[in-house]
């Protein structure tokens, strides 16, 4: 059972950080949606409500989506859908439920850095970039490889406004369920950006595969299947109890090669 001894509400980003970093065992709680599924003892819950970081906002040349965004805001956002189609509305259509979606943020699942996101996955897709408070600026990709345990607060992450044709692909055993495997491809101007996650560990790119899309002349069917292969070669595979490494493997050809094709059309 979650017990928490103390909880607050601090009115700016400073004093939420001097609580996280000067108090012991303290925790910061974004939506809450899977800090209730643990059994930790906190002894201070810092609630991040009142710092108005709820904002989808166009900016000259990119959007930023702040940390305590619902899922469902995302899932309705017509400015995300008119720059980068329906990649970010699809990997979270399928969690659970409105209510539920409707206090999930998107600062509660990228600092974690939960290895089961699905939005992670097609964040990555995008060439994301993460807003930390002391940190700074850093690439998703970046931050999902950092050991750091230094304690900070995600306020918020930045997108390109670049216009960009995606795909989103995921498989599960029933709706409502965490991915077996989840993909994510996205090309603009830049080339081919390929992500997988819930393999299960965290989501990552795939530039084997990019490589040879962003290469290649002409994109037919066997330049699919054959950066498709590369992926499901390039990477590694857990096994837990949604499914074995191996058929992860032999999913993950499939997911891309479909969210490619996709893309393509």
């Amino acid at each position: 059972m979650l017990m928490i001894s103390d909880y607050i509400r601090p009115k700016s980003l400073e004093e939420a950080y001097e609580l996280l970093t000067n108090k012991e065992n303290s925790q910061l709680i974004g939506g809450g949606a899977f800090l209730r599924l643990t059994s930790k003892d906190i002894e201070l819950a810092i609630d991040l409500c009142d710092l108005k970081l709820d904002f989808i906002t166009e900016m000259d040349t990119s959007i930023e989506i702040g940390a305590m965004t619902t899922f469902r805001e995302i899932e309705k956002s017509n400015t995300l859908k008119k720059y980068f189609g329906s990649i970010l509305s699809d990997s979270v259509k399928e969690i659970v439920g409105v209510q539920f979606k409707n206090y999930v943020t998107i600062g509660g699942s990228i600092y974690p850095k939960y290895g089961f996101s699905d939005l992670i996955t097609a964040l990555l897709a995008l060439d994301t970039k993460v807003i930390l408070y002391k940190a700074g600026e850093i690439k998703l990709e970046d931050y999902l490889k950092e050991k750091t345990t230094e304690k900070d607060i995600l306020t918020k992450i930045v997108l390109n406004k670049e216009r960009a044709l995606t795909s989103f692909k995921s498989l599960r055993k029933s709706s409502g369920d965490y991915s077996v495997l989840n993909v994510a491809v996205s090309k603009n101007r830049d080339g081919y950006r390929i992500a997988v996650g819930a393999r299960p560990g965290a989501a990552v790119l795939v530039p084997e595969a990019e490589e040879l899309l962003n290469s290649s002349a002409t994109i037919n069917e066997e330049i699919v299947n054959k950066t498709a292969n590369i992926a499901s070669e390039g990477l590694s595979f857990g096994s837990n109890y949604l499914a074995s490494a191996e058929y992860r493997k032999d999913l993950c050809s499939v997911l891309v090669k479909r969210a490619l094709m996709e893309v393509i059309a």
